[in-house]
């Protein structure tokens, strides 16, 4: 069964330009970071340093738009950095990327190269639908805090994701919650890559259309569709 994704209306009211595009995959095979993965990430940031040209992410066009939208629903986007940013702000230190385990490397190269958030789900721990919403601020976020396992609730107008359980995403694209990641277990997964614009919507189509590609390609066999972007209102 394919996930249903929805987006609210005033989500789409407070970002008119904003799209994603869900690339769904079952029969994956996850595992621990290997060396290809590693090189991925290398050379994603290699593209990175390319497209930046000795800017700072945030002075990418891109990037600055995210910090726009952060702020219209009253995040300091200096402070929670939408995904793409953050990782792009890790790439360019000595710390360089984290490997995390396969399928995340994947994706974090994705996101890294495109300067896109791409956030990845585990679709067999996902409960319902997914939808992207501004938050009540009653909605439980299951997080870990020093090590225990503690409940927050998001902002009141703070944009989500979501599931029938609770919130899956904090701040849009800023933290994701432990409940459905993507584990070395994971065998089905759910990839969203999210823009705004200024970015063209081919953009989007072709980091995808990546993103696919190489899961293929660390999971022969996998079963991939790419659902292509709705139109931005």
């Amino acid at each position: 069964m394919t996930l249903t994704l929805t987006v609210s209306d005033e989500v789409r009211a407070l970002a008119p330009g904003f799209t994603h595009v869900a690339v769904e995959a079952h029969e994956l095979v996850n595992g621990p970071s290997t060396e290809d993965s590693s090189a991925l990430l290398d050379d994603a940031v290699r593209r990175l340093a390319v497209r930046l040209d000795g800017r700072a992410p945030h002075e990418d066009p891109h990037m600055a738009a995210w910090r726009a939208a952060y702020t219209a629903f009253g995040s300091k986007p200096s402070r929670t950095r939408n995904s793409a940013e953050a990782l792009a702000r890790r790439a360019l230190t000595d710390a360089g990327l984290p490997r995390i385990n396969v399928l995340v490397d994947l994706y974090n190269a994705v996101s890294v190269a495109h300067l896109v958030p791409v956030g990845g789900e585990d679709l067999d721990l996902i409960q319902g639908g997914m939808s992207l919403v501004r938050a009540s601020g009653e909605e439980d976020f299951v997080t870990v805090a020093g090590g225990e396992e503690t409940v927050e609730h998001p902002d009141a107008g703070e944009v989500v994701w979501r599931d029938e359980a609770g919130v899956t995403c904090r701040r849009w694209n800023w933290r994701q919650g432990p409940r459905t990641r993507l584990t070395e277990q994971t065998t089905s997964g759910v990839f969203l890559l999210e823009s705004l614009a200024p970015m063209p919507v081919a953009e989007v189509r072709t980091a995808a259309a990546e993103l696919a590609e190489i899961l293929e390609k660390f999971s022969p066999g996998a079963r991939i569709t790419v659902r292509e972007p709705e139109p931005a209102a």
